[in-house]
């Protein structure tokens, strides 16, 4: 069957309906509503975009503690973050910041004072999961694609109550040869359902990729190997080419998004990386040549160390072994690709109802040979620059957005200290 016929998807009634269920399905309405009046009623100011009225974000001054900059390595101590509306207006030595009367303050004497953490690899399908990653460190993240646009919906949840849910990047749904369930979403995708090849002709691609753009979707999400995390699956398999990828990657930027690719292989990776894609995920066998192209392109990895140590305990055998193999050998990609110059993003690639702290990925970074403040950076300043948000996230500083984790202890000389924040600050509201 040809889809080149297909009416273009909808951008207007259908995502309206198509998002209300998805909203519903991740329990963002309900949460919302359980935010309470004021949230809904700043959300609703007119004049204000979602996320910036009064009531969702807030003025605070945390003081006191020592401030680490990722950007520069700077570390100051006894220092003040002021923040207005949710953003940062200065930040720096107490003697030298000028503190406005009348505002909040949470003490963060003893303590460490860092930029909300970057997760550039999870999928939140509810708004419990939301929050908890929020309170895991996470205060902005890109996710990895979702079933049913729920992500999407996350995305609105966290521009109009951001202490709900990170700012977040979505993905819509998988590009991937078998859509399965998820054709169910979307009556623009049922089409496909007719294919018996599954989504492989460049006009079954180019549809999945348009049908994400009109529901709303940030980047879009493709694979180039199988699944690791199954073990019928072989995730040195090769499911699409490299002209398969480029058809994904062309609709993309005609809509003026990137694209993500779930990679393992050597070849696969290349494929992905030459087809134009913005980011490798996974890789655990990513060679030097790709690594190389990689750092010519500004291509970046975003290893998901966490999910590969997260299958090492797993009861079933060949993930136990697979989870070993592939996180011995994720570590010495990420190493190589550091040293070369490569652009690194961390992600936990948190999935299924558990969510892990962005911290973990820090700590697989730092004991995959990475220097602590590299390995920090991945999860701010290099994050954030895969995000598209340079200048909003990844550093306290003013202009930036006011969120801050707060640890206990030295992150320099252990980074272990950013798996359990021991307060964190979204949008100038002290969680």
């Amino acid at each position: 069957m040809c889809v080149e016929n297909t009416p273009p998807p909808s951008s207007r009634l259908t995502r309206r309906g198509i998002l209300a269920g998805a909203a519903a399905l991740a329990g963002t309405t309900a949460a919302l509503a359980a935010a309470g009046p004021a949230t809904a009623a700043a959300a609703d100011r007119p004049g204000r975009a979602p996320g910036t009225g009064r009531g969702t974000t807030g003025d605070l001054v945390v003081e006191g503690g020592t401030l680490l900059d990722p950007a520069t390595g700077e570390v100051t101590e006894d220092a003040v973050v002021v923040i207005v509306d949710g953003v940062v207006r200065a930040a720096g030595a107490r003697s030298r910041t000028h503190v406005p009367d009348g505002i909040e303050t949470l003490d963060a004497h003893g303590r460490w004072i860092l930029p909300g953490l970057v997760d550039a690899h999870i999928h939140l399908n509810t708004a419990k999961e939301a929050r908890e990653a929020v309170l895991k460190g996470a205060t902005s993240a890109r996710s990895g694609s979702t079933n049913f646009y729920q992500d999407v919906a996350v995305r609105e949840l966290a521009r109009q109550a951001p202490q709900l849910a990170p700012r977040l990047r979505a993905a819509g749904v998988f590009v991937s040869p078998d859509l399965g369930d998820t054709i169910l979403a979307d009556p623009d995708l049922t089409p496909l359902a007719r294919l018996k090849d599954g989504v492989r002709s460049p006009e079954a691609l180019r549809r999945v990729v348009e049908v994400n753009l009109a529901r709303g979707a940030d980047v879009i999400k493709t694979r180039v190997n199988e699944r690791a995390g199954l073990p019928e699956q072989d995730p040195m398999a090769q499911v699409y080419d490299r002209e398969q990828l480029s058809a994904v990657v062309a609709a993309a930027r005609r809509g003026g998004k990137g694209v993500l690719c779930h990679s393992y292989s050597e070849k696969g990776c290349h494929d992905a990386v030459m087809a134009g894609v913005r980011s490798i995920e996974h890789g655990a066998y990513i060679g030097e040549r790709t690594l190389h192209e990689m750092k010519r392109r500004g291509t970046c990895f975003t290893p998901t160390l966490t999910a590969m140590a997260g299958m090492v305990d797993s009861p079933d055998p060949i993930l136990a072994e697979r989870g070993r193999t592939f996180l011995a050998d994720a570590k010495k990609r990420a190493l190589a690709a550091h040293e070369l110059g490569v652009p690194l993003a961390a992600g936990t690639d948190s999935s299924g109802g558990e969510v892990d702290p962005i911290g973990r990925e820090v700590e697989l970074m730092r004991a995959a040979g990475l220097p602590a403040l590299d390995a920090i950076r991945t999860a701010t300043t290099g994050a954030a620059k895969l995000l598209g948000l340079e200048g909003k996230a990844g550093r306290l500083a003013r202009g930036y957005a006011g969120d801050v984790v707060l640890v206990d202890g030295d992150p320099l000389a252990d980074v272990t200290v950013l798996k359990s924040p021991k307060r964190v600050v979204r949008s100038g509201v002290a969680l």
